[in-house]
């Protein structure tokens, strides 16, 4: 008899659960001629399309296209859990590691671009599926307690509520013989259907009189009379202005892929759970679920109550590569698989209709970075390192500043200012990459206790997530 990961494995469809949905928009055209525009924007993913429509809410007279290579949302917003948070710095404590002179000024601009989000969903009457669900973060080994416990007292420090949970109370919320404690956070956290968010904010653009072209890559950016051309394989954009919003793609500037890696992040979703099994794991609440160790699992309920179970196994690959075989690489999904099992045994009957993978696009401190080229007509932004969902609206907002020259409290900010160390070229890059993925698998191994090469990392305030 096969063990339950290779049983439930059986059947995945190897797509992405948010887009195998027949209600998907049609393909918008293919750049086949050339025009003129204002604001061109390459890359049509969460930060390209929220760039459009705050840009042109600002000025309804500004002609804007945005170019995307595949269709909209291809790549990181239709493939990732559908976590709306609203931290802008990859979370509290990174974001006191770097900036703790911004972090509250930080934090209250997380709080304002996540309220702004919410509000915009409800005026334009979007159905993304949005619950506001909060957070709970998980303990599965006691160390993590101690990790919580410090957590929980940097956020009382800067006014944010949140709630310890020993082993019985975390119990009470979620039932797993793997807890030990938790630490609630109520606020600043939703649950979103990420593909229909995007198609969402499609409509919003196209309403807005955006023009959108799929199957229409940007290859080649260069000036041109004092606007700069964006060339795709068989039309042009010229525009007094670009954007780039390509993340984890980090192309067509070559700039961006020294602060931008892709990484592979790897994703399971069960068939929906009968009432039975819902109850045997309790979850009343519906939050989104992630445990604290270096190499983490996120999860959540969908709308037909499945689970969405991902992360762990951040993969970087020589040289970066990003094509679809990749989707399938690997042996992450059977190791997820097991986890997924070792956390909820009570589900060992459970079967897994999907699984997937995508590219994120870090950066060595996380979270998002900025540069300008051509004399600030283009500006490139990108590196959300898996927390992009509402952190993309705030990265556009903050591009859009930049490229209007626009002296803001966003564009005055240290984290906008300066951007991160730049990964190293190959093959130290990925030489480095191995070493820290395997110094964080032992410092798991190790109570959380980080070896010489993490603390090196820590000194220059650098690292490797997803």
């Amino acid at each position: 008899m096969a063990d339950p990961a290779t049983r439930a494995l059986e059947a995945a469809s190897p797509s992405v659960f948010w887009s195998d949905d027949a209600t998907s928009p049609s393909p918008a055209p293919q750049l086949r001629w050339d025009a003129t525009v204002d604001l061109a924007i390459v890359g049509g993913g969460f930060t390209g399309l929220w760039a459009a429509i705050q840009a042109a809410d600002e000025d309804p007279g500004r002609s804007i296209a945005i170019l995307e290579a595949h269709r909209v949302g291809f790549g990181a917003s239709s493939r990732n859990g559908g976590f709306v948070e609203s931290s802008v710095t990859h979370g509290l404590g990174n974001g006191i590691a770097h900036w703790p002179d911004e972090v509250d000024t930080l934090l209250r601009l997380g709080d304002q671009n996540f309220a702004e989000l919410i509000e915009f969903l409800a005026d334009e009457d979007a159905d993304v599926g949005l619950e506001v669900t909060g957070a709970i973060h998980v303990a599965t080994r006691p160390w993590h307690v101690d990790d919580l416990t410090e957590l929980a007292d940097s956020m009382g420090e800067h006014g944010i509520r949140c709630e310890t949970l020993d082993a019985e109370a975390m119990q009470a919320e979620v039932r797993s013989p793997t807890y030990v404690g938790g630490l609630v956070d109520p606020d600043g956290t939703a649950i979103v259907d990420p593909a229909r968010l995007v198609w969402a904010l499609r409509s919003s653009a196209e309403r807005r009189g955006v023009l959108i072209f799929e199957d229409s890559a940007a290859v080649d950016i260069e000036p041109s009379g004092g606007r700069l051309l964006v060339r795709t394989s068989v039309g042009t954009l010229t525009a007094d202005k670009v954007m780039v919003a390509t993340n984890a793609f980090a192309r067509p500037t070559k700039r961006m892929r020294r602060y931008v890696v892709p990484v592979y992040d790897y994703v399971l979703m069960t068939e929906p759970l009968s009432r039975d099994q819902l109850d045997s794991i309790g979850w009343k609440g519906r939050q989104a679920l992630a445990d604290v160790s270096n190499q983490f699992h996120y999860y959540r309920l969908t709308a037909d109550d499945r689970i969405l179970w991902g992360g762990y196994d951040a993969v970087y690959r020589f040289g970066g590569p990003i094509h679809p075989g990749l989707d399938q690489a690997g042996t992450t999904h059977r190791t997820l698989a097991e986890h997924f099992f070792a956390t909820f045994p009570q589900l060992g009957d459970v079967v897994f209709t999907h699984r997937w993978a995508g590219p994120i696009g870090t950066t060595s401190r996380f979270t998002a970075t900025w540069g300008s080229e051509h004399g600030g007509k283009l500006v490139w932004v990108g590196g959300y390192t898996g927390l992009g969902v509402a952190a993309s609206r705030f990265g556009a907002r903050v591009a859009l500043d930049l490229l209007d020259g626009v002296d803001s409290e966003r564009t005055n900010l240290a984290m906008v200012r300066r951007r991160p160390m730049p990964f190293p070229p190959e093959p130290l890059r990925y030489v480095g990459i191995q070493l820290t993925r395997r110094a964080l698998a032992r410092a798991d191994e190790r109570a959380g206790r980080r070896g010489p090469w993490l603390r090196i990392l820590d000194a220059f305030g650098i690292g490797f997530d997803s």
